[in-house]
C-alpha cells in the first residue's frame, strides 16, 4: 500500500471514526473520539486489505504478497529496475574481479619468463588465483 493511501485511510478512519463517537457522546468525550477514531482506520485497514485486495488477515496466505492493489503495478516497476540494477551491478563485480585475476595471472606469466619463478610455482599460483573465479 503507498504512502499516500496509509495516510488518508488514516485520515478518512480517524475522522468518521470521530465523528460517530461525537454523535454519540458529545466532543468533549476526546478519549472515545480518538478510540474510535482509531478503531475506524484499523477497520479501513482491514476492509481494503480483504475486500479489495482479497487477501485473508491470518494464516500463511496472509503472508504472501498482494497480486491485487492500488500502487502495486508501480511498485513491480521499481523492483524489476532494482533487480536489473543489482545484476548489472554484480557482472561489473564479477568482470572486475576475472579482470583481476588475468592481469594477475599474465604479471606471474611474466614473471616466470623471466626466471624469477619456476613453472611449477606459477602453475601452483595460477590455480589459486583460478580458484577465486
Amino acid at each position: 500500500m503507498p504512502i499516500w493511501l496509509t495516510v488518508v485511510i488514516g485520515l478518512a478512519g480517524s475522522w468518521g471514526g470521530g465523528a460517530i463517537a461525537a454523535l454519540i457522546w458529545g466532543w468533549d468525550e476526546t478519549y472515545g473520539v480518538s478510540i474510535f477514531g482509531f478503531v475506524a482506520a484499523i477497520l479501513l485497514v482491514i476492509a481494503y486489505r480483504r475486500f479489495y485486495q482479497g487477501r485473508p488477515l491470518t494464516g500463511p496466505e496472509a503472508m504472501k504478497f498482494p497480486e491485487r492493489g492500488i500502487g502495486l503495478a508501480r511498485f513491480r516497476e521499481r523492483r524489476a529496475r532494482a533487480e536489473q540494477m543489482m545484476r548489472k551491478a554484480h557482472h561489473a563485480q564479477a568482470q572486475a574481479e576475472y579482470d583481476d585475476v588475468t592481469e594477475q595471472i599474465r604479471k606471474l606469466s611474466d614473471l616466470r619468463d623471466e626466471g624469477v619463478i619456476s613453472d611449477e610455482e606459477f602453475e601452483t599460483k595460477k590455480r589459486e588465483l583460478l580458484a577465486r573465479l
